[in-house]
């Protein structure tokens, strides 16, 4: 009988306690405001099955970390251009929710089997916490190349509305309305937005040569900025960098396809000269062997 009760009060204390940490979550989520992103594009893809606990943990932890760590992360993503998706508070909360996760779900795989090795789940936590940091350095790479890919489209954009009679600030809104979406889009809204809120057009200018740090946009910042200071006719100062920017883009592409062949040495001498030789010479060795002269 006693152990009856004992089994009966160890099951209502682990429903009871399952029952209170749904109810505190559930209290938590009401808690939370709608997400307003509208402004803002979608979280990559690895941070959207958990969206749920990086939005809960920001909640509880945004508000309590220091204003300077938290400007300057968010100035880290501006640099690598993911503000547009995720927010400092954000960024925090989902390394904290991944490193944490990652060795949970790695204890929970290896406990069936009682083999848990204490220096996997440390590998696991590393390898959580560090995880954004990666994705933060792949899309600073992949928004580069867009940028420079992109750039000359943008220029022509911006010489068809100067040529229109728009000023640089009117041509750059209807870029951005009008031009495809992307890194350089992003950018140019920020820099709308630098003008807007007071500062001068080269001041904004140059703040996006730093944040993007790219010798292609650092040399069309100098030229507007240079014209402006000049005097001179922006119309010819932006038909001039869109044609330079084109020109080297095409020059890229043919640098590109004079080192395709030599890229390719090491893959076929590894690769593809062996599997040769050895379809080739297979069949003679099997005569050989048939013959009996090996």
């Amino acid at each position: 009988m006693s152990d009856n009760l004992i089994a009966f009060a160890a099951g209502l204390c682990v429903a009871v306690s399952v029952m209170a940490v749904i109810y505190f979550i559930a209290a938590l989520s009401y808690m939370l405001t709608d997400e307003e992103r509208s402004y803002m594009d979608e979280p990559p893809a690895f941070m959207r099955p958990i969206w749920p606990l990086i939005r809960l943990l920001t909640y509880v932890l945004g508000s309590n970390l220091p204003s300077s760590y938290l400007t300057k992360v968010d100035n880290n993503l501006q640099k690598n251009g993911v503000s547009f998706m995720v927010t400092a508070e954000e960024y925090i909360c989902a390394r904290i929710v991944i490193a944490l996760l990652l060795p949970l779900l790695g204890w929970m795989a290896l406990a069936s089997s009682g083999d848990v090795d204490p220096l996997l789940l440390i590998l696991l936590f590393a390898g959580g916490y560090y995880l954004p940091v990666a994705w933060v350095k792949d899309t600073r790479r992949k928004r580069d190349a867009e940028l420079i890919r992109s750039l000359p489209v943008y220029l022509e954009y911006l010489t068809m509305c100067v040529d229109a009679g728009l000023n640089f600030a009117g041509a750059l809104k209807q870029a951005v309305e009008k031009g495809p979406r992307g890194a350089m889009r992003n950018e140019f809204r920020i820099v709308l937005r630098d003008i807007s809120s007071g500062q001068t057009r080269g001041d904004a200018l140059n703040r996006l040569a730093e944040r993007v740090d790219l010798k292609d946009i650092s040399v069309f910042v100098r030229a507007v900025v240079q014209a402006e200071k000049m005097g001179s006719s922006m119309k010819n100062t932006l038909l001039v960098q869109a044609k330079t920017r084109l020109n080297e883009r095409f020059q890229r592409a043919e640098k590109m396809a004079m080192e395709a062949p030599v890229k390719l040495v090491i893959p076929l001498v590894i690769f593809i000269f062996p599997l040769t030789f050895i379809i080739l010479l297979f069949p003679i060795v099997v005569k050989y062997i048939e013959q009996g002269t090996f």
